[in-house]
């Protein structure tokens, strides 16, 4: 069957007759399932099938719950998801071209695709083309409702909008592909000749100038100036209007320079390009939106790209981005402010409804710093704040207000263990702290045997880098279930008992200069109002390291903090994904038999 497809439009208007969904960037997909085989076909009529067999092994386990629905075809997005919102187009193509299936098993395992439904062509055997919009979203809501949902199924079904705002709001905060609306009458209509679907994409505008054309094709190159050097970025030619296009290539022809196939000039045309974004050093999608007469192209540079590439809100104004924050990685204070641009989708979760103090550092991590729990009076309105007695403490519930926090210097962010509305913590924390960098292999020694511990009491845990010296685990835990006077048994009994395992490696002594060369494991920073590092803050070193979320996996005695900065975690959680990512919250269901049984013994 030939499936429905959006149609491309520049601006989506928003209208009460539809309804919006987020656009993912994958391969549209599929599937096929009947009591006997499941087959993932995709849009071009490719059988994928086996390229992802983990989509295959979790519909197989759920079938004997959704058997009465079969044969069955569902319509959606088969993606490798980066966070809720954001697919990684890389990751899923790479797993749709692998013939190997050892190398199949083992991306399956480490970076799984999931499948996003969004409609359903086919229930019980019968076929629902002629069915409206909404009925057949009934149906396929229905079908979900037969299994447990959770954010790690492999099917999931895509959230839809009444209001277009909303969803835009997302897709620029989380940075995602673009928008699809439906219109909710509207019948399933393979291919394009409908007006019923429309996508509007999530572009980003850079600034490039225009070093060669390509005679063969109609093609220009676009590049920025790194440094000296011209970096390129890869061709583009639509956009343009006929009569800018045939300009364009006549002064190329006239005044440029053959050199091989291609017609050079020295850097003077500058152009605003539309792009989705960058991937191995090319735009991706790339459309001219105007060319720009007025500005030299020693204005389009690197640094400008990375800016551009941001996505930064518009109620912030960015100042002095060129500032050297950490003077001996030479970082700026516009790379901070990119990476907590991009960090943000995985960072916010930590945050949301959590008293926030930062570590305030104006003119770099050399210079003074000081803390800041409480809102300041110049404030933008956007920061929700909490009043507690006398004090306004400041919150960070949306990318704004990190953004602003940022621009204002802020550079390591500490949260406390419950939410604003609650005198209960929701986790627990261990700080395992060696005496110096050099004997982070102690951290590595604790944790592990810490790990082995929190198993056998059935607890599900997870590590993080302090970005610092040391390790911290986190146990997360259900919502008005523990109060601290157990978690300060709990977290001392665990402390003690690693110490009596190994005293002349590991500590509880407060007093550091009884503690030797011994780790510090920190029990007493676990309680009411006291903070922990937030996962990916970046903290006040030299190096500028991130506080950077680990698989279990990934603790060994090649673990190092300096691995983990503001200029490699982005790059990190975008190529093998967030470690704690969909776990993190599903955990707080885990059990507390045990816990309690310690503690009250």
């Amino acid at each position: 069957m030939e499936l429905m497809q959006p149609i491309a439009t520049a601006k989506i208007t928003p209208n009460s007759d539809w309804m919006y969904e987020v656009k993912y960037d994958g391969f549209r997909v599929l599937i096929i399932w009947t009591t006997k085989q499941i087959k993932i076909i995709s849009r071009n009529h490719t059988d994928l099938t086996k390229n992802f067999p983990e989509i295959i092994i979790f519909c197989k386990q759920i079938q004997p719950k959704i058997v009465t629905h079969l044969p069955l075809r569902l319509d959606g997005e088969l993606v490798v998801l980066n966070n809720k919102f954001q697919a990684n187009f890389a990751a899923v193509q790479q797993r749709g071209r692998l013939k190997s299936s050892e190398k199949i098993t083992l991306l399956a395992k480490n970076r799984p695709a999931t499948f996003i439904a969004f409609d359903l062509v086919q229930n019980h055997g019968n076929k629902l083309e002629g069915f409206s919009y909404l009925e057949r979203r009934r149906q396929l809501f229905a079908f979900f409702k037969l299994f447990e949902q959770r954010m790690t199924n492999r099917l999931q079904l895509i959230d839809t909008y009444e209001s277009y705002d909303e969803v835009a709001q997302i897709i620029f905060e989380y940075k995602g592909e673009g928008v699809i609306a439906k219109r909710k009458a509207s019948t399933y209509t393979g291919g394009k000749k409908q007006a019923d679907w429309l996508k509007e994409k999530n572009w980003r505008m850079i600034h490039v100038f225009l070093p060669a054309y390509d005679p063969r094709n109609g093609y220009f190159q676009t590049a920025v100036f790194d440094e000296e050097e011209q970096m390129l970025l890869g061709k583009c030619k639509h956009g343009l209007t006929d009569e800018e296009a045939d300009s364009l290539t006549q002064l190329f022809m006239t005044n440029g320079d053959k050199q091989g196939q291609m017609i050079t000039l020295p850097p003077a045309i500058c152009a605003a390009v539309h792009t989705l974004d960058i991937h191995a050093k090319e735009l991706r999608e790339p459309e001219f939106a105007q060319l720009l007469p007025e500005t030299s192209p020693s204005e389009c540079t690197k640094e400008r790209l990375q800016l551009d590439l941001a996505m930064f809100p518009i109620k912030v104004d960015i100042s002095n981005q060129n500032k050297i924050f950490w003077p001996q990685s030479r970082l700026t204070k516009g790379d901070l402010l990119i990476y907590m641009r991009d960090i943000y989708p995985y960072f916010i979760p930590y945050v949301k409804n959590r008293a926030l103090t930062v570590i305030r550092c104006p003119d770099g991590v050399e210079e003074e710093s000081f803390f800041q729990k409480n809102i300041p009076s110049y404030a933008p309105d956007f920061i929700e704040v909490i009043e507690n007695n006398a004090d306004t403490l400041q919150l960070c519930n949306n990318l704004e207000s990190l953004i602003w926090y940022a621009n204002h210097g802020a550079i390591e962010y500490h949260i406390p263990y419950q939410t604003v509305d609650s005198f209960f913590p929701i986790e627990i924390v261990f700080d395992l702290d060696p005496p110096n960098r050099e004997s982070f292999s102690l951290a590595v020694q604790a944790a592990k045997l810490m790990k082995q511990i929190l198993d056998e009491l059935e607890l599900i845990s997870f590590i993080k880098t302090s970005g610092k010296k040391g390790l911290q685990i986190h146990v997360p835990v259900p919502p008005e279930q523990i109060n601290y006077e157990e978690t300060a048994i709990f977290t001392e009994a665990i402390a003690k008992t690693i110490e009596h395992v190994e005293p002349t490696l590991f500590t509880t002594e407060r007093m550091k200069k009884n503690r030797g060369e011994r780790l510090y494991i920190d029990y007493v920073q676990h309680g009411k109002n006291k903070t922990i590092i937030t996962p990916y803050s970046p903290r006040k070193t030299a190096e500028g390291t991130v506080a950077t979320p680990l698989d279990w996996s990934e603790v060994t005695e090649n673990l190092h903090p300096e691995q983990f900065t503001i200029e490699t975690v982005v790059r990190r959680v975008q190529t093998i994904g967030c470690p704690w990512l969909f776990h993190y919250e599903e955990a707080r269901e885990q059990k507390l038999t045990k816990f309690f049984q310690l503690i009250q013994s």
